[in-house]
């Protein structure tokens, strides 16, 4: 009589429960991969940290990606910048666009999951590549890619709930006791982060080839940067910004601003790190949803996502490129030879991630636009910022916002601003270079007090946000399931 294991992994990121029982066959399941089997080679430990990076692009569900749509329904659906489909009939999804989410939404469960997974494979090649006899010089990295990639969910993490728990290794008991984790205080948490980051920063400066777009020590610079800056230790943000600026990494602007959103110029000059998507590589392909801001030609029609009204579009200056860049209100349809315009109260529509490498423009399930997470044009905003929160509005810290504002063909920011003023200047700067990138809610709750809550009632459909929503409820399943953790306030 032999013992059959079934592993159940729920909902919860820490719990995972073996039911055992009794069955007369006696089966040697060679066809299952444990970890003791699989992590022998170098090829295993490279294709270990890859799967890793696929958890940002892509759902073992098949549901939508991380980055690509998920993150985007909480940072930017639940910030001033935009709203759901008004074709969309989630409510979870209308939800998250008029602050009224509570603990059982099921997108905001979806992240934590999804965050959760990825940081579980990126905590078992940790424990386990350093145990595989291969080159010195690969273990340490790819040990500190998966460290790069833990620390940005976990920042993502800590951003979003406070404290969460803080889960480093794979489980290795089916004790339900030491399954159920605790959160952890945000503090202990951010000191994870940093560690890891920080290992990060020894990562090579660059990658070619099959590698290219890989995280890198400069991509670990700017996401330390990013981190201080959030925790308001000014000087330490400063100093990993200087390392990113003047450090050799060759970061710079592109002359388009067209070009950060191109299949063509991806993983560019201005690209810190990206999360990667393709077309045309069949099952290998993940949905790059946030393409389905497109609509086709059919005014009838309406895109995934909208702007949360007028006012947003109508913060560009005329002259300012990126409008065109972030938001389109016509499209031309080569088989016409006509540009279709859409005159609605929903439009102009979000551009930025439409591939219009795509043929025919109306297929977009398959685009080959990357997700920026970190790239060049935030790393000078972030450096106007922390020089002004340290010595206020000197001339660095203009020269940095103006390369912004120039590139973007705006006038340069005038000089004489009190430190209030140029700081405003900087958050306004960041929501409009940064525009469906997955930073405006973050930016709009580090600022502290109510500035979330005076921001969304400037929008009609979200007057009813409170000071509560600075943080985004426990899954409601999640405390179900482990009765260890505790619920946000409010919720």
């Amino acid at each position: 009589m032999k013992k059959i294991a079934i592993y159940i992994i729920l909902a919860s990121a820490t719990v995972t429960i073996a039911l055992s029982g009794c069955n007369k066959l006696n089966e040697n399941p060679t066809s299952v991969i444990v970890t003791t089997q699989f992590f022998k080679t170098a090829s295993d430990a490279t294709s270990a940290v890859n799967a890793i990076y696929g958890t940002l692009n892509s759902d073992p569900a098949g549901d939508f990606p991380l980055y690509g749509r998920q993150l985007n329904l909480l940072v930017e659906n639940a910030s001033d910048n935009q709203v759901y489909s008004p074709s969309n009939t989630n409510p979870d999804v209308r939800a998250l666009g008029t602050a009224t989410y509570i603990s059982s939404n099921s997108r905001v469960q979806k992240v934590w999951q999804q965050i959760y997974y990825g940081i579980n494979r990126a905590n078992i090649a940790i424990d386990n590549i350093p145990n595989i006899s291969i080159d010195t010089a690969l273990r340490a990295r790819l040990i500190r890619e998966s460290k790069f990639i833990r620390g940005l969910l976990y920042f993502n993490l800590v951003r979003l709930w406070g404290d969460v728990p803080l889960v480093l290794h794979n489980p290795e008991s089916l004790d339900l006791s030491k399954l159920f984790v605790k959160r952890t205080a945000a503090e202990d948490v951010y000191t994870q982060i940093i560690s890891d980051l920080t290992d990060a920063t020894n990562l090579p400066k660059s990658f070619t080839g099959t590698d290219l777009g890989r995280a890198t020590g400069g991509a670990a610079h700017t996401l330390l940067a990013k981190v201080y800056l959030t925790r308001k230790d000014y000087s330490k943000a400063l100093t990993e910004l200087n390392t990113v600026i003047n450090g050799g990494y060759g970061y710079a602007l592109f002359t388009n601003y067209k070009d950060v959103f191109q299949k063509a110029t991806k993983n560019g000059v201005e690209h810190i790190f990206s999360v990667q998507f393709e077309t045309n590589l069949g099952e290998l392909n993940s949905a790059q949803n946030l393409s389905q801001s497109f609509t086709s030609f059919n005014t009838g029609t309406f895109p995934i996502d909208i702007p949360a009204d007028s006012s947003v579009s109508k913060l560009f200056a005329k002259t300012d490129t990126r409008r065109a860049v972030t938001f389109y209100d016509s499209v031309y349809n080569a088989a016409t030879g006509k540009y279709v315009v859409f005159k609605n109260a929903y439009t102009p529509y979000f551009n930025k991630f439409v591939d219009y490498s795509l043929s025919p423009l109306t297929i977009q399930s398959q685009s080959a636009v990357n997700y920026p997470v970190l790239r060049y044009a935030d790393v000078l905003l972030m450096y106007a910022e922390v020089v002004n929160e340290l010595s206020g509005p000197t001339g660095d810290a203009y020269v940095a916002i103006n390369k912004v504002r120039t590139r973007a063909n705006v006038a340069n920011l005038t000089t004489g601003l009190t430190q209030q003023a140029f700081r405003d200047s900087v958050f306004l700067e960041r929501r409009k270079e940064l525009m469906q990138e997955g930073h405006r809610w973050f930016d709009l709750v580090r600022q502290g007090g109510t500035t979330l809550v005076d921001a969304l009632h400037k929008i009609p459909q979200k007057t009813g946000v409170d000071t509560k929503y600075n943080l985004f409820p426990i899954p409601q399943v999640e405390v179900l399931l482990n009765n260890q953790l505790t619920q946000n306030p409010g919720y």
